[in-house]
């Protein structure tokens, strides 16, 4: 489909004022908007600041948990591997909307030097950082829970840290190893950012129904995910294992609290980077590293008993897990 002129300048000019950013996927809630039919959206791009939990938990302010992807879309995760998300200002500079002819290297479909740099802030597009070094990191979450009504911030667990973004459209998140698959029907993924100052402190999220492929494995299973802490220059007081993500600066909800300066010596502002105790890239501490210790112990001493001894000590160590399990949430 060839756009007319005229239609392609409204959009860029529309990126210029309405330039926040989120993922864009096809397994994505609020694709082609909240109402289903609008391929020049920026609904889940849309800030949300100082809600009320129910407001802003899965970008239910403008209706967007109320816009599922369609049936069988999914955004796919490859475990032990990666997969890039687009990073827009709105759908229509995606592949997701007019066959991607709107697209560009950057998230407003405009162009610019690849090294792109505003000593005071960078405003076209809206990126909430002097440069991409300077760039506060976004992270990819998982909730293995198919119903997004039964997702919490106590199931949904980052899986994926990209330092230095968002800057350019396309960014690379990648996937830890033996990820256990998805239930049937799918998880759900979550994506999240929040800016480093340039502006107001705002959060961003976008929801995906999404599915594991690749090197999974089925034995293994999801810590329960804590709430990040500040812990710059400490690194003993870095949340060990999973993380929720970071909640700031709502109304209610939040997960973190902050005063004062950073080292650099500008006030502090929670981020999927060391900061928060994030490594860049897959977080591979997230499993539920002693139900696997556990488990292996259970069945090297079985094979060193009787045969229904083993049997009879797997089934006590299965219940023992599922109480475990259930304590932990």
């Amino acid at each position: 489909m060839q756009l007319p002129l005229a239609l392609a300048a409204t959009f860029s000019a529309a990126a210029l004022v309405h330039a926040h950013i989120a993922a864009f996927t096809k397994g994505m809630w609020c694709i082609n908007g909240s109402t289903g039919d609008n391929f020049n959206s920026d609904d889940p791009v849309l800030p949300l600041y100082e809600l009320e939990f129910d407001q802003w938990w899965m970008h239910a302010s403008n209706g967007c948990n109320q816009r599922p992807p369609n049936p069988g879309d999914f955004l796919t995760l490859p475990s032990g591997d990666s997969v890039v998300l687009e990073l827009a200002s709105n759908q229509a500079f995606t592949s997701l909307s007019y066959g991607g002819r709107l697209t560009s290297d950057w998230p407003n479909g405009q162009d610019y030097p690849d090294n792109n740099t505003n000593p005071s802030c960078i405003t076209a597009p809206n990126l909430h950082t002097q440069n991409q070094s300077m760039a506060a990191g976004t992270a990819l979450a998982i909730s293995y829970q198919s119903d997004i009504t039964k997702v919490t911030p106590e199931n949904l667990a980052v899986i994926s840290v990209a330092y230095h973004t968002p800057f350019k459209r396309l960014a690379t998140y990648h996937i830890p190893d033996g990820l256990p698959p998805c239930p049937e029907g799918g998880c759900i993924c979550g994506w999240s950012w929040i800016p480093n100052g340039c502006g107001q402190p705002n959060m961003y999220f976008s929801a995906s129904r999404c599915q594991v492929s690749g090197n999974t494995d089925s034995s293994k299973s999801l810590g329960s995910p804590k709430p990040p802490a500040w812990c710059e220059g400490n690194s003993t007081a870095c949340v060990k294992g999973p993380k929720q993500m970071l909640y700031w600066h709502q109304a209610s909800g939040n997960n973190i609290e902050v005063s004062g300066y950073d080292l650099s010596g500008e006030p502090k502002s929670p981020a999927y980077n060391a900061k928060c105790g994030f490594a860049d890239g897959a977080q591979n501490d997230i499993f539920d590293e002693d139900l696997s210790i556990s488990q292996s112990a259970l069945i090297k001493r079985s094979s060193v008993g009787g045969a229904s001894d083993s049997v009879g000590e797997l089934d006590v160590g299965r219940r023992r897990f599922r109480r475990a399990r259930k304590n932990i949430g």
